[in-house]
């Protein structure tokens, strides 16, 4: 994100924001040039700045510099976002353009509701084009007036086809999510900070949420893609690959979360 955005979200974390509610300390901080440098010796190979807005009139902005950041380095993959205000279609349809890959939606920082007639046109030009949109539509830290999966649902049955990522496989809704997965071809998950630790209150407990969770991702191994909310991360990024190895799901399924199904949603060479 740009700096000044970013130090202010770190704020928020340091504080145990409203959003938060508990102690949360940043993982990976520094400036671009540093975090760049982890994530190429993590191996990363490919990644977009995921940047989204608080309020109207900040996600043009927000594109200028996403956009700008990613024509900076080969590896960064260029993204957008958008919010409920008029011209929303106008300023995507630019970011597409200009090369944007992928739509990063915050549904509860934003506090909006996904449904918002302003953003339909912005819906239908996400289909039209295929964009890949990752979505923070679930509850987890905390609701939000907007969360959940029926929005969602609402959404898709408008725009079917919609290639919709649900940020950290819809925590804490999660079987409510990959239910709409099921149902709808074109409906992806990111595995942000699910069966961490941290997220699931203990080892024991994300092993209890993965044995039970599990057959449905596997039924689901193309359309499960690697998430990680790196930098704002508290624990070490190595965390959240150990926390689907011990999944137990398989080496064909973790190389399609890992690499192929976002390769392909991203278009990056295989």
């Amino acid at each position: 994100m740009p700096d000044r955005v970013l130090r202010k979200v770190w704020a928020y974390f340091d504080n145990a924001g409203p959003l938060v509610g508990r102690p949360w300390p940043i993982a990976y901080r520094g400036t671009d040039s540093e975090r760049l440098a982890v994530l190429r010796a993590l191996g990363v190979r490919a990644f977009p700045a995921l940047a989204y807005p608080h309020k109207a009139g900040m996600a043009e902005w927000l594109n200028s510099w996403t956009l700008e950041f990613a024509s900076s380095y080969d590896d960064v993959v260029a993204s957008a976002t958008m919010f409920p205000e008029p011209g929303v279609a106008d300023y995507l349809a630019r970011a597409i353009d200009a090369g944007a890959r992928v739509v990063k939606v915050h549904v509860q920082v934003g506090g909006f509701d996904p449904r918002d007639p302003l953003l339909d046109p912005a819906w239908g030009l996400l289909a039209q084009t295929g964009t890949p949109v990752v979505i923070h539509a679930g509850s987890g830290p905390a609701p939000g007036a907007f969360t959940g999966p029926e929005p969602i649902r609402e959404i898709l049955l408008r725009h079917p086809g919609l290639r919709l990522v649900i940020a950290h496989l819809g925590m804490p809704e999660i079987d409510d999510f990959l239910a709409i997965a099921r149902e709808n071809a074109s409906v992806h998950l990111d595995t942000t900070m699910a069966f961490t630790d941290f997220a699931s209150g203990g080892r024991e407990a994300a092993a209890a949420l993965g044995d039970r969770l599990g057959p449905g991702l596997l039924a689901l191994q193309e359309r499960i893609v690697l998430g990680s909310d790196f930098p704002n991360i508290p624990y070490p990024y190595a965390h959240q690959l150990a926390a689907l190895d011990r999944l137990g799901l398989g080496a064909d399924w973790l190389r399609a979360v890992c690499w192929d199904n976002g390769a392909r949603l991203l278009g990056l060479a295989p």
